[in-house]
């Protein structure tokens, strides 16, 4: 135990190994602290006082002990056996309840028109808070609100449908706030106009590369090189992935938090958006293709834990799945026959979709047919985070019934 000042703090052996055999030391230096950023903070006549009884050698990388003959491998080959584990195996769809498969009486999607001439179609996706005609453009209310036009006058507009943001929100002003609230529809005062709200996933990719045209321009290299994006200012270990969830630093305080498959679902019950949709991990377009093949098996993973925590509590709430694979052809269509196979009520088509639009033209033009197979045609499919106008009519004619973008 270490005192300062009247503040108590557990020491590690491994940091005092020279000591070990001292009760008690005095010492006089610097130590860094990190609030936000590293400053140095004198400290004065720390006293260490330490329990002989509870000390024990400190162990080395490369050391081993002895324990009943047999001999333990510390430190390296411990840390090297945790990244050895296999993942979990993917939930199959009959691991999911069979009432999850049948119609929703609170979430509807009708067809009213197929083209001859195209793949295009019209229909209406009817919600909890009102009706969407599809095909449609979804407004992006980041924080919860539109950028130079308040909701009023948006909705005299005909906007239907608005995407927020599940992590920005969970940052200001708190999900449980806006559940205190009554949701997302009165937080906002729209009381009768659907929102959809996403997972929170797009800010492991915009935390770690900047921006999707940031990502193409320096070919998947802005942590590496150093290359700082507005996006960047938080440091290298704004993120971090594992099996379990996601690391995020807050881009307000610099503070920690973790988010999970879990986590994000139970927030957006908290903001009770129409359509929400479940944790993945968006890979930059310039990926190594093996870190591409763990990185969708990942999300296959992610989203069907989320799908299992909405489904304990559904709340009137939609669920649209993630279908990742970037421009690979095998990953997309592994992705699409895995979680059309699971019961979410729509699709949503993400990842990284190419390196611009003629490349995005191409991706749907073999992808989409797959999504007219069998049940998967009677289901909402949305474009995430793509709506151009050249990309709205390009997919618009390939089956895409909803598009959003902060464009412009």
């Amino acid at each position: 135990v270490i005192s300062i000042r009247g503040a108590s703090f557990v020491a590690s052996r491994r940091v005092l190994p020279s000591i070990t055999s001292k009760r008690n030391v005095h010492l006089q230096g610097n130590i860094l602290r990190r609030w936000g950023k590293f400053r140095k903070t004198e400290i004065l006549n720390a006293s260490i006082e330490l329990d002989q009884s509870s000390l024990e050698k400190p162990i080395e990388e490369d050391s081993s002990v002895e324990v009943d003959g047999s001999s333990l491998k510390q430190s390296t080959e411990k840390k090297s056996s945790r990244r050895d584990v296999p993942p979990p195996p993917l939930p199959t769809p009959e691991e999911f309840p069979a009432w999850a498969y049948e119609p929703r009486d609170f979430f509807r999607f009708e067809i009213i028109h197929q083209s001859s001439k195209s793949q295009a179609r019209v229909g209406r996706l009817h919600t909890p808070h009102g009706v969407v005609d599809t095909p449609g453009f979804v407004a992006v209310a980041t924080n919860g609100a539109l950028k130079g036009v308040d909701f009023r006058d948006a909705d005299e507009a005909g906007q239907q449908l608005v995407f927020s943001n599940t992590y920005h929100l969970m940052l200001h002003p708190g999900s449980e706030t806006i559940r205190e609230a009554g949701g997302i529809h009165k937080f906002t005062n729209r009381r009768n106009r659907p929102f959809i709200t996403d997972s929170g996933g797009f800010q492991v990719f915009s935390l770690a590369y900047g921006s999707v045209q940031e990502e193409l321009s320096q070919k998947g290299e802005l942590k590496r090189t150093g290359k700082k994006s507005e996006h960047q200012s938080l440091g290298k270990d704004a993120v971090k992935v594992s099996e379990n969830g996601v690391v995020f630093r807050s881009y307000r305080d610099g503070s920690k938090f973790l988010l999970t498959p879990e986590s994000t679902v139970d927030a957006q019950k908290d903001i009770g958006a129409d359509i929400i949709v479940p944790l993945d991990e968006l890979p930059p377009y310039h990926i190594d293709r093996q870190k591409l093949v763990e990185s969708v098996a990942r999300s296959h993973r992610w989203e069907a834990r989320s799908l299992q925590q909405h489904l304990k509590n559904v709340q009137q709430q939609a669920m649209f799945c993630v279908i990742h694979g970037g421009i690979d052809k095998e990953l997309r269509t592994e992705s699409i026959n895995y979680l059309t196979s699971l019961p979410f009520d729509g699709y949503g088509i993400g990842g990284s979709l190419g390196n611009g639009r003629q490349e995005l033209k191409e991706l749907l033009q073999w992808m989409m047919p797959l999504m007219d197979e069998g049940d998967r045609y009677a289901k909402p499919r949305h474009l995430l985070g793509i709506a151009d106008e050249e990309s709205i009519r390009n997919a618009v004619t390939k089956g895409i019934d909803t598009l959003d973008s902060a464009y412009p």
